[in-house]
């Protein structure tokens, strides 16, 4: 019975958050094949030294694969606490129903792996049908020739499963927790929980619209100026424009309704002033999450072209000497600034899920009021589209003085072809958001307007 009703919440769950399973599915395909590099090149035409010394190089990617299993971890945590935060009501019924806590458990459980097992089985089938193009990108940061071959490695299966499992048992096992100690009460109201009031006084805002400026000179300065500095301190750097972006997107969401409203031409259109309410409601509680969104954003892009342009400076120029020791250093930071960029665009995704489930009643009333069905779904668009390019834009803004600084590292290091690299990045990020934003306009209307109708 148990397995019944978990496969039952599996299928509608696959239908109502195809974000959740194509994250996990991303993530799985990005860690089999960063395990499967090596793989990937002694597949190609080698010599034996150059057999010999990426049987050594494998070791080494191993061990950066630790990260990349960490980053997964933290963007699997993030998605199973949306998925819990969704179905609170629901799990609250069961227990109203008589189920027990420990029946309660056993079902997320189950869902938990049935849901696991099946992205990892399409991500590692993703990573094999794509296994010709991340053999591509092997074989150029290794400097070999390169040629289109399907590879199944049968040992990175096994570790990508090994690791997904376990990362996928911590994560049910914090969902099982979070909701066994939860009361009843606390689970059936849990979509009607009020967002937390905006700062919008004049002082306030322009006390952090001065933090902002001070901590986003601070490190776009040294960034530019003072490079040396900026790449011994990139971590702390890397809080510290975390900061500046948060401050600056609180200034912008108390703002720029402002200005929308100062040009009533405009504003009272359609449902604008409904679509702008929307998104001013989630304003304190998201502008976190798209700072770091932008942070992810911008340092994924930077990681990329960095790989990027390091591997041909390795190469081409004074570092040639050991390329086969630092080659692995710049295909980390590739798979490293994928695995970001696929993690922002999740994160943003599941957070407009998480959103949209509290905005049902909202969009039945206007259902009710006589709203056209294409008047929300173009409101859901406009929200969705707000909250993925604005972190996107500033991303950029970010990118910018990172580009800079990359671009002077090919300099010294006699690497070519850092403007086709960046071109590239940016257009796989523009990809990425793309993607994950159509599967998000399709999913939150379903959830929004697919609730109209009730």
């Amino acid at each position: 019975m148990l397995v019944k009703l978990a496969l039952g919440n599996v299928r509608r769950s696959a239908r109502d958050f195809s974000v959740y399973f194509m994250t996990l599915a991303f993530a799985a395909c990005l860690l089999y094949s960063f395990l499967a590099s090596t793989d990937y090149l002694l597949a190609l035409d080698l010599t034996a030294e150059q057999r010999s010394y990426f049987a050594q190089a494998g070791q080494v990617l191993v061990a950066f694969s630790v990260f990349v299993a960490v980053v997964f971890a933290f963007l699997i945590g993030y998605a199973n606490v949306f998925l819990v935060r969704r179905r609170a009501r629901e799990f609250g019924l069961y227990a109203l129903l008589g189920m027990g806590r420990g029946r309660v458990s056993a079902v997320l459980a189950a869902e938990s792996g049935l849901v696991g097992a099946g992205s990892l089985a399409a991500g590692v089938a993703m990573g094999v049908v794509l296994s010709p193009l991340f053999g591509l990108v092997a074989a150029f940061v290794f400097g070999v020739p390169w040629a289109p071959r399907i590879v199944f490695s049968p040992g990175a299966c096994v570790q990508t499963a090994g690791a997904f499992a376990a990362i996928a048992a911590l994560a049910a096992l914090r969902a099982v927790r979070s909701v066994g100690r939860r009361p009843l009460v606390e689970l059936m109201r849990a979509a009607r929980k009020p967002e937390p009031r905006p700062v919008t006084g004049r002082i306030a805002l322009a006390g952090q619209l001065a933090l902002a400026v001070v901590l986003l000179a601070a490190v776009w300065g040294t960034c530019v100026l003072a490079p040396g500095y900026f790449m011994v301190f990139i971590v702390p750097m890397g809080f510290i424009a975390l900061g500046g972006t948060y401050f600056a997107f609180r200034v912008l969401s108390a703002r720029v309704p402002e200005r929308l409203r100062a040009r009533p031409e405009r504003y009272w259109r359609g449902l604008a002033p409904f679509t702008v309410r929307q998104v001013e409601a989630y304003a304190e509680s998201g502008c976190a999450a798209l700072a770091a969104v932008c942070v992810l954003l911008a340092a994924g892009m930077c990681m990329i072209v960095a790989g990027l342009v390091f591997s041909v400076g390795l190469h081409a120029g004074d570092l040639a000497g050991n390329a086969w020791a630092l080659a692995p250093i710049a295909y980390a930071c590739v798979f490293y600034g994928a695995a970001f960029l696929v993690s922002a665009a999740a994160v943003l995704a599941l957070q407009q899920l998480s959103q949209a489930a509290g905005g049902e009643a909202s969009f039945r009333a206007l259902s009710r009021l006589g709203a056209d069905r294409a008047l929300l779904r173009a409101s859901v668009r406009a929200q969705v589209g707000v909250s993925f390019a604005v972190p996107a834009a500033m991303a950029c803004a970010h990118c910018v003085f990172g580009f800079a600084l990359i671009y002077i590292l090919s300099v010294v290091f006699a690497s070519e072809g850092f403007g086709m690299f960046a071109a590239a990045t940016l257009a796989l990020t523009l990809g990425v958001l793309v993607a994950y934003g159509a599967v998000t306009v399709s999913a939150c209307s379903r959830v929004l307007v697919g609730a109209s109708r009730r």
